[in-house]
């Protein structure tokens, strides 16, 4: 039979499969994150099929069922990779059969790299060159030698940017999209953005063009064994990830995986250009500036098998230890993707634990350890808050259940909330579990009750589209302190599989109507309660935003305010002397939403056209001031702002309209002022860049900075040239 030939039914057929039997039973086992192997020697008739002397140890490999789909592959089958790559190195294994489900490959004799030199130790410089010489040798395998590649590849077998662009994009349906399903919901808890890839693959920038070639791509001290004989002293083994394209992503994802020391990256780095210098001298060319640009990728696309291992360790053991392996796996991966991806805002170790908590009990499934007492939810309801009669505590447990099982299309993180959207057995509408980000920044302040605000709205009838509050609570008291929750009605699609509609373009005529309306409709709801000094004469809405903004600037932390005023910002003493020489006129107050940018609007199918959501940064004030905000966070068309203003002042009586024309002018000039400083502290900390409202936001920050400027009637200084702020972003 030839090297590698696929089984056929008969009495071969049956011998190997007792042989691969034997090899499970009674062979030394070894198994990696995708294969199972067992080394055995041949005896009687297997050994004669295979043409291989009876006692000739060979390697039964398997590829695991239970293994997760975390890696790219080029190619399926690893026996037409190995015929080619033996035309070059004729030590690697050869396939000696092919069966359903495994293959028989020769045994390499001598030990892995890893088990004489782990990771992190360093690797002699000899182990080095040696290595170097393996990734130079790959590059003389003929590429008609090797099986097609897939349509997406690059036509042009020297674009090193394009297939940079092909691998990010290749990770991302081969890895993150294959395991959405069960991960997805875990991705998006985590501050994983669902286009993080693609993103990647857009931001690659033009590369020096090298010839392609064979590359083994999983080259790490496991994957080379150490002879025993000495010649060669190295062999390259696990050829199943190999690839075609750029050759500076082989020693890319060789720097990484072999964990070698950092101050020995430029060691292996002069090796490996000193050998290819001999066999591919195009190869090298432009590697000081492009290897980064790999070394990136394969950082970023790490996090989501090393999360999804970690994760899934927990089924084997859910106990505190492994919760806390867990817990610190998740971490060192995000930490590793945080700049390639440009994930800004991580969570703290305490905030991933509970997602991993949530996210396995949610699964239902049987686990192993400690916690395996936690078989459904457990929680303690908020006191202030009664059983809601449309949603009584058996659902509250159901929807605490289903939390951290939600697929990542109804997992959304904002800059204060993590939202899950989820259904419950027995209620007829989809409701959303709300959880505070415990690592906020936020330098805006909130001072009302988020919860009290939304009772408030429902309690007094009037047309506005708001979420209800269905349970407030604790979850998991027994394990956790303070793992407060909350449950909304969920005011997106009733299709929840849907992604809520925003007016991220501005909103339509009607659109503009029935928000004005809503807005109008707040001067009915009684905010006695929720903010009782906002009714007193003494109350003056502008001086109190004014100093809000003044403590806001203040407590910038330093470096902001450095570049702040480098830019020609005033400081905050200044800036209040700025803003005390102007005043608006006495309007009643009324409850406003305080943030209505179209992030905080989702549109709708019926008359109500758009809900309002997100209510945190509500606040009692002069209603002027939440119309001419929207006007500033939304892109907005002037014939519909004067169709707003007109609707606004026909629908309210003129105690909360009087002298608008005059005063929201004043109102958009504090707002330019406001983005100028919280966008610039949002782009030195790198706080909520992550959201697509202040990603917009800071985007357009030189034309921000320019127009604070001159609102604010102060010269430009030459250090605040446009070159430094568009450098910002």
């Amino acid at each position: 039979m030839s090297s590698g030939e696929r089984a056929k039914p008969g009495a071969g057929h049956a011998l190997y499969q007792h042989f691969v039997g034997l090899a499970m039973r009674h062979g030394k086992a070894h198994s990696g994150h995708h294969n199972r192997n067992y080394v055995l020697p041949l005896a009687g008739s297997v050994a004669q099929l295979l043409g291989r002397e009876s006692g000739t140890s060979v390697t039964v490999r398997m590829r695991r069922a239970d293994a997760l789909p975390v890696v790219i592959r080029t190619w399926q089958n690893e026996a037409e990779i190995l015929r080619a790559v033996r035309t070059v190195l004729p030590n690697v294994p050869q396939c000696l059969f092919e069966g359903n489900g495994f293959a028989i490959h020769s045994y390499v004799e001598g030990v892995p790299l890893s088990s004489v030199c782990g990771n992190g130790k360093p690797v002699d410089i000899l182990v080095i060159e040696e290595i170097a010489q393996i990734l130079a040798h790959m590059t003389q395998v003929r590429r008609a030698a090797l099986p097609g590649l897939p349509a997406s590849w690059p036509s042009n077998g020297q674009d090193s940017q394009g297939f940079l662009q092909t691998l990010a994009h290749c990770a991302d349906q081969q890895i993150r999209r294959a395991n959405l399903s069960v991960f997805g919901g875990l991705f998006a808890a985590l501050g994983i953005p669902e286009d993080a890839l693609t993103r990647f693959a857009e931001r690659v920038p033009v590369m020096t063009r090298r010839p392609y070639s064979l590359l083994h791509a999983d080259l790490h001290r496991d994957n080379l064994i150490v002879t025993y004989g000495g010649r060669p002293p190295l062999i390259c083994v696990d050829w199943e990830l190999a690839t075609y394209g750029d050759p500076l992503h082989d020693l890319a994802t060789h720097l990484v995986r072999m964990r070698y020391p950092g101050d020995q990256w430029s060691e292996v780095i002069e090796a490996w250009v000193r050998a290819m210098e001999w066999t591919r001298p195009g190869a090298v060319n432009g590697v000081h500036k492009d290897l980064r640009h790999y070394v990136a990728f394969e950082q970023a696309q790490s996090v989501y098998p090393d999360v999804m291992r970690a994760a899934a360790s927990l089924d084997e053991s859910f106990d505190q230890k492994g919760l806390d392996e867990a817990t610190s796996a998740v971490h060192n991966a995000l930490e590793t993707a945080q700049v390639p991806l440009r994930l800004r805002q991580l969570p703290s170790a305490a905030e991933i634990e509970r997602v991993l908590f949530r996210w396995r009990i949610s699964r239902g499934e049987a686990h192993k350890g400690l916690f395996s007492s936690f078989v459904s939810v457990s929680w303690t309801p908020d006191k202030r808050f009664p059983e809601h009669p449309d949603f009584p505590y058996a659902a509250v447990q159901g929807a605490l259940h289903a939390e951290g099982a939600a697929p990542a299309g109804r997992v959304f993180k904002g800059t204060g909330h993590l939202n899950s959207v989820v259904r419950v057995p027995g209620i007829e509408f989809p409701v959303v579990v709300r959880r505070k980000v415990k690592k906020v920044f936020r330098r805006e302040r909130s001072f009302l009750s988020e919860h009290a605000v939304l009772r408030a709205i429902e309690s007094s009838g009037v047309p506005v589209a708001a979420p209800r509050v269905l349970a407030l609570g604790e979850s998991y008291p027994g394990k956790y302190r303070k793992d407060s929750f909350a449950i909304h009605t969920y005011e997106g699609p009733f299709d929840i599989d849907r992604p809520p509609n925003h007016p991220v373009h501005g909103l339509l005529p009607h659109e503009a109507d029935r928000l004005v309306d809503q807005l109008s409709a707040l001067k009915g709801v009684d905010y006695t309660g929720l903010d009782p000094a906002a009714g007193e004469t003494s109350y003056n809405f502008y001086n109190y935003l004014s100093e809000q903004l003044v403590l806001l600037v203040r407590h910038l932390p330093k470096e902001s305010q450095q570049l702040a005023r480098q830019l020609g910002l005033p400081d905050a003493e200044r800036l209040r002397q700025i803003l005390g020489r102007h005043q608006v006129a006495d309007r009643s107050p009324m409850l406003l939403h305080g943030d209505l940018n179209p992030w905080n609007l989702v549109r709708r199918d019926d008359a109500m056209a758009l809900t309002i959501i997100d209510w945190e940064m509500a606040v009692v004030g002069d209603p002027l001031y939440d119309l001419v905000r929207h006007m500033h966070l939304t892109p907005t068309r002037p014939e519909i702002r004067d169709r707003m203003f007109r609707r606004w002042e026909r629908l309210l009586p003129e105690a909360y309209t009087r002298a608008w024309q005059q005063d929201w002018r004043v109102y958009r000039w504090i707002e330019i002022v406001r983005s100028a400083y919280v966008d610039l502290d949002r782009l030195v900390t790198g706080a909520s860049l992550d959201a697509p409202n202040v990603r917009r936001a800071v985007d357009s920050y030189a034309m921000t900075l320019a127009a604070a400027i001159a609102s604010l009637g102060l010269p430009v200084r030459a250090a605040a040239s446009p070159h430094l702020a568009r450098a910002l972003t």
